[in-house]
C-alpha cells in the first residue's frame, strides 16, 4: 500500500489536507508491503537523516493497517488462493549451454574495468560468439532465450564480482566518487550556464530569468495558479550513443526533471528577494548513471552564475545496492553506473545542501529494504553528497553579487 506523510507544525501526518501541505517541512510519498518499504519520494526543508528515517517508520505502520484491510479483503471475497502464472518458454538445457559458455568471459569483462561502450561491445561480442554456436538456422524463440539466459549471466557475474571480491565496473571502492570537472559561464550569452561532468555522465544546463510575464500558469484538477520556477530536463538519444527520433517528453524526463526540480526549489530565495520567473533547462549531453543529479549539481551552479541569491547550494548522489537474500551478502554503492542501476537492487537518489535533505527518490527490485541497511545508505550519501558539494565550491562558492 501506500501514503503520504507530512510533518506539519512539528508533528508526523499522514494523508494530509492539501492546506496542511503548504506548511509541511518534509513531504514523502512512501509504498510498501507488510513487511518492507519499496519506495519513497518526496521534499524536505534541509532535514537530518535521522528525521527521514523517523517519517519513513511512521508512513510504514499507517501502511501496515492498509495492507491488513487488503488481506480481509480479499479474505472476504474468497480471493485467498493466487492464480497459477502461465510461465513464458524457458528451456533449461539452452540455460546450462549460455552459463557454461559464457559465464567465465563475462565476468572476465566485468572485472576489465573498461569504459561503458568497451563493456557493452565485449558483452556483445560474447553473446553473438555463442549463438553462432547454436548454427546457421536459429529458430526465434531459442534467439529470444539465448539474449534473456545471456541477460541472466550478467547480471549473476556483474554481481558476485562486487559481492566476493569487493570490485566495480569501473574498479572504484563502493564508496568511491568518479572524477568531477564543472565549470560556470560555459555560455556567455545566456543569464547562468554551468557544466558538470561526473565520470561518463555530463549536464549543461542554462538559466533564464524572465518577467511575471513568463510564469508557468498552471490550471490542474486540484491545483490552480502561478509557478515562477520552472525546470526542464532535457535527454537525447545521443547522450546514450543511440540513434533515434527526438519525439514528447517522456515518463522519464518528467520524473528526472521533477527531482530536480523539488532539489532545488527548497534552497530557492523568496519571493520578496527574487522578483524574476526562473527557467533551468538541463541538457544530458553523456549519461551513464546519475543524470538527474548532475543535472541538481550544474542548476545550482547555474543559478549561483546568474546570481540567483539560493541559500544554500545543493548537490545529488545516486546510491545503489548488490544484496544477496540466500547469503545475507550486501554492498551499498555511491555515485552509481547505469549498468549498476540496470543489474542492481536498488535506485536511491538523495540530494540536499551541507544543512540537510532537500529531496530523495528510491525505488527497490528486491523484496523489501530493512530500517539498518536504509539508514546505512543514507549516511553513506551524505558523505558522498558533502564531497560533490566540496567538489563545487572549488568552481564557484557563492552567487554573483549581481545578475549578469
Amino acid at each position: 500500500s501506500e501514503v503520504r506523510v507530512a510533518k506539519i507544525d512539528g508533528e508526523l501526518v499522514i494523508n494530509p489536507s492539501r492546506a496542511d501541505l503548504e506548511r509541511a517541512t518534509l513531504e514523502f510519498i512512501v509504498a510498501g508491503s507488510a513487511k518492507d518499504i519499496n519506495m519513497v519520494e518526496g521534499e524536505a526543508d534541509e532535514i537530518q537523516e535521522a528525521e527521514l528515517i523517523e517519517a519513513i517508520q511512521f508512513a510504514h505502520a499507517a501502511i501496515k493497517v492498509q495492507v491488513q484491510a487488503q488481506v480481509e479483503l480479499a479474505e472476504l471475497v474468497g480471493k485467498t488462493v493466487k492464480r497459477t502464472y502461465s510461465h513464458e518458454h524457458s528451456n533449461e538445457e539452452l540455460k546450462k549451454l549460455v552459463y557454461a559458455f559464457a559465464y567465465d568471459k563475462v565476468y572476465a569483462v566485468a572485472k576489465s574495468q573498461t569504459p561503458k561502450h568497451e563493456r557493452g561491445d565485449a558483452f556483445g561480442a560474447i553473446l553473438m560468439d555463442f549463438i553462432a554456436t547454436l548454427g546457421e538456422e536459429v529458430d526465434p524463440v531459442t534467439g529470444f532465450l539465448s539474449k534473456k539466459y545471456f541477460h541472466d549471466v550478467q547480471f549473476d557475474a556483474v554481481r558476485n564480482l562486487l559481492l566476493d571480491e569487493g570490485v566495480r565496473l569501473d574498479g572504484r571502492t563502493t564508496k568511491q566518487i568518479r572524477p568531477i570537472w564543472s565549470e560556470v559561464g560555459y555560455l556567455p550569452s545566456a543569464h547562468g550556464s554551468a557544466i558538470f561532468t561526473r565520470g561518463e555522465t555530463q549536464s549543461l544546463t542554462t538559466v533564464t530569468l524572465g518577467a511575471k510575464d513568463d510564469e508557468q500558469m498552471i490550471d490542474g484538477a486540484f491545483i490552480n495558479g502561478y509557478n515562477k520556477f520552472l525546470l526542464h530536463y532535457n535527454f537525447p538519444a545521443f547522450s546514450t550513443g543511440e540513434a533515434r527520433p527526438n519525439r514528447g517528453v517522456g515518463r522519464r524526463e518528467v520524473g528526472h526533471g521533477n527531482l530536480a526540480m523539488r532539489a532545488i526549489k527548497k534552497v530557492l530565495p523568496a519571493d520578496a528577494e527574487n522578483p524574476y520567473t526562473i527557467r533551468v533547462v538541463s541538457d544530458i549531453l553523456e549519461s551513464n548513471g546519475s543524470s538527474s543529479m548532475a543535472t541538481v549539481c550544474a542548476g545550482t551552479l547555474a543559478l549561483m552564475d546568474a546570481g540567483i541569491k539560493l541559500k544554500a547550494p545543493v548537490s545529488g548522489i545516486a546510491m545503489g545496492l548488490i544484496s544477496d537474500e540466500t547469503t545475507g551478502k550486501y554492498a551499498i554503492l555511491s555515485d552509481i553506473l547505469g549498468d549498476e542501476d540496470h543489474l542492481g537492487d536498488m535506485d536511491f537518489k538523495v540530494t540536499g545542501s551541507k544543512n540537510g535533505i532537500t529531496a530523495c527518490q528510491m525505488d527497490l527490485k528486491v523484496n523489501g529494504l530493512s530500517y539498518a541497511v536504509l539508514t546505512e545508505a543514507l549516511n553513506q550519501a551524505k558523505e558522498g553528497r558533502l564531497h560533490i558539494l566540496g567538489e563545487m565550491e572549488k568552481t564557484m562558492s557563492a552567487p554573483r553579487e549581481d545578475y549578469k
